[in-house]
């Protein structure tokens, strides 16, 4: 057995590696940039952990996602992996102790959000570590061609000139050829070096239904499916909506977006992960970091706006191999959802202007002051303040966000957290001195461990419990504590951040280049058109669609797709059907024709024409008008 499963086996319990785990740490066990493209639920984690936990130093590991960051934290330290983490939500001090934990404190992990690494004191301290590798999650942010570029992913071009030898490792699980090139680009390979698995997933059954009713659909499928599922909608009140529904018909069935709190989110992903819950109604909040091998079917009742999102979720179901769906649900009216949200996008730029605008008043900001400075901020709040629809303001805020004014952090449930800033000849003395503070501090002892050396979360309830008393009672003595100076005591809150990484400037000043807003809506734009083309066509494998999207090229039909069943009921190659339906629409779509016009035309075998046509008929691709002439249908 070599080190890494040794390493594997030690730590996670697996006998070996998954497929192209193991090429990806030999490659950066090389000292190889390397670009990494795993399937969802490929095991990218691995990767990057057992290489690092195979050499001295420590790994940076760039994540803009702080759910799954604080996550994989308790996981690693769970197995006893010494693992830590910086991100908008900590205070100064926070993030000071943790820094000079990662240089002196021999520690393996050091996650960090991105807009993190372009600070003063982080950059300073950097230079102090041994860093073994740095590690880009979801690195398909840093491309203005990926569907969630984030600017902030720029500044990890930084790292590179301070670590000129530490390798890079991007990982990612969507990405097209052109986000591909831009990735290695951006993140200054030495030479373009890319693994990846095959987009190809032959369990997986990607079937597309036009259904008016999409609720009733979903009730019958999931009715007469066995095993666990998700149901993914756009909205947070869509899934507590649906769930509902789910629960009415006797379906076991749970709800979950961004907006729970980290201990509801825990509970319900547990209750689902467990099979507690079968069906799990979400927004694409759910599925990051999650890895249930046994999910039998996803369904979309509302349609993405990328086939980015879409591969990524849909690639939920069936990671343990066996036979599992993807289920679309389409209707006219998602063209035109779809259509508005492009609109909604992207505001005017006059509207993002004055949202701009009205942001330095409501943050009491002055001209030219507020750089690198961190604000709570409540978009409810400062929607109800200036007059502003949620949907426009927060939109406004992102393409600020990507011209580089301003960072907005995800909604956060920071727990409360606690520091020992005394040592624990000082503690003896003030517990001797001050009796009645004795035994809470003992419980704080006896509960939480590396209070004297970093911030440590800490759980009312839990405290509560075991001292036999109230959590108002807890919280008093925590901020006695800190009024006698032996802790820092940081309160538990939930609320989203902003960082302003320019001054503020005059509302004429602000300029919004063509990259971060014509040129982004363009390519917007040609992800929404995917999607629809994906949903609308008939005559194209499902599964070749979406492989061929992400530059595969030698593709054949999967056989097992809506689209390749429809076509097994017409006696033909794909070739020749292909052929055929070419034809039937140039001829159609110039003049509307006669079936008997048509037939003749198209010269072949009458029988096999009259079914190919029929098909078309039955696919919504060709109709009779009054006249009982055939027309292409719009």
């Amino acid at each position: 057995m070599g080190k890494f499963e040794e390493i594997l086996t030690k730590h996670w319990g697996y006998p070996e590696f998954r497929d192209l785990q193991k090429e990806i740490i030999e490659s950066v066990a090389e000292g190889k940039d390397t670009l990494g493209l795993m399937p969802t639920g490929g095991g990218k984690s691995i990767t990057f952990q057992v290489y690092s936990l195979s050499t001295e130093g420590i790994c940076l590991v760039v994540t803009p996602l702080i759910a799954l960051m604080k996550d994989q934290v308790e996981n690693l330290n769970s197995r006893g992996i010494r693992a830590l983490a910086i991100h908008s939500g900590m205070t100064a001090h926070e993030i000071k102790i943790t820094l000079d934990n990662a240089v002196w404190g021999n520690y393996k992990f050091l996650y960090i959000s991105p807009e993190r690494i372009g600070t003063k004191r982080f950059l300073e301290r950097v230079e102090q570590m041994n860093v073994n590798l740095i590690t880009v999650d979801e690195s398909h942010c840093i491309s203005q061609w990926g569907y969630d570029f984030r600017p902030s992913y720029l500044r990890i071009a930084q790292l590179r000139e301070i670590l000129p030898k530490v390798p890079v490792l991007a990982l990612t699980a969507t990405a097209t050829p052109k986000v591909v090139d831009d990735i290695q680009k951006r993140l200054n390979f030495s030479e373009n070096n890319v693994l990846q698995k095959s987009f190809v997933r032959d369990n997986l059954n990607y079937l597309v239904r036009y259904e008016e009713d999409k609720h009733g659909y979903m009730l019958r499928t999931i009715a007469k499916t066995k095993g666990t599922g998700i149901v993914y909608v756009r909205s947070r009140k869509r899934t507590k909506e649906i769930a509902q529904l789910l629960k009415e018909n006797n379906i076991s069935a749970d709800f979950y977006h961004a907006g729970l709190s980290n201990f509801n989110r825990s509970r319900k992903q547990n209750n689902w992960k467990s099979g507690k819950t079968r069906v799990i109604v979400a927004t694409n909040a759910f599925g990051m970091g999650i890895d249930k091998a046994d999910v039998r079917f996803v369904i979309h009742v509302d349609l993405p706006d990328s086939l980015e999102a879409y591969f990524q979720e849909a690639g939920r179901a069936g990671r343990d191999e066996k036979k599992a769906a993807a289920v679309l649900l389409y209707n006219k009216a998602d063209r035109t959802k779809l259509t508005k949200n492009i609109r909604d996008k992207f505001p005017g730029q006059d509207i993002i202007k004055r949202v701009y605008n009205a942001l330095g008043n409501y943050l009491q900001i002055a001209i030219g002051f507020g750089k690198n400075q961190t604000f709570d901020f409540n978009l409810a709040d400062f929607c109800s303040s200036y007059n502003f629809a949620i949907t426009t303001a927060y939109n406004s805020l992102k393409i600020l966000e990507r011209a580089g004014f301003l960072e907005l952090t995800d909604e956060l449930d920071n727990p409360g957290r606690i520091h020992f800033i005394v040592r624990r000849d000082e503690l003896y003395k003030f517990q001797v001195a001050n009796e009645s503070f004795d035994t809470f501090i003992k419980l704080l002892l006896r509960s939480y461990t590396g209070v004297f050396t970093q911030y440590v979360p800490i759980d009312w309830d839990l405290l509560a419990s075991r001292a036999n008393t109230n959590i108002d009672t807890i919280k008093e003595y925590l901020k006695q504590l800190a009024s006698h100076k032996i802790i820092h005591y940081i309160p538990k809150k939930k609320t989203p951040f902003i960082i302003l990484t320019k001054e503020r400037l005059e509302e004429k000043q602000v300029r919004i280049p063509n990259e971060h807003y014509e040129a982004r809506k363009q390519a917007y734009e040609k992800q929404v058109e995917a999607v629809l083309r994906y949903a609308e066509s008939t005559d194209r494998c499902r599964s070749e669609m979406l492989i061929e999207y992400f530059g595969e090229t030698e593709t054949t039909p999967c056989g097992t797709c809506d689209v390749c069943l429809n076509k097994k009921k017409v006696p033909l190659n794909t070739d020749d059907f292909k052929r055929y339906s070419e034809k039937i629409e140039s001829i159609v779509k110039n003049e509307p024709c006669s079936l008997e016009d048509l037939v003749v035309q198209l010269e072949g075998d009458t029988d096999q024409i009259l079914d190919i046509v029929r098909w078309h008929i039955d696919n919504d691709k060709l109709q009779y008008r009054v006249d009982n002439l055939l027309e292409w249908k719009k």
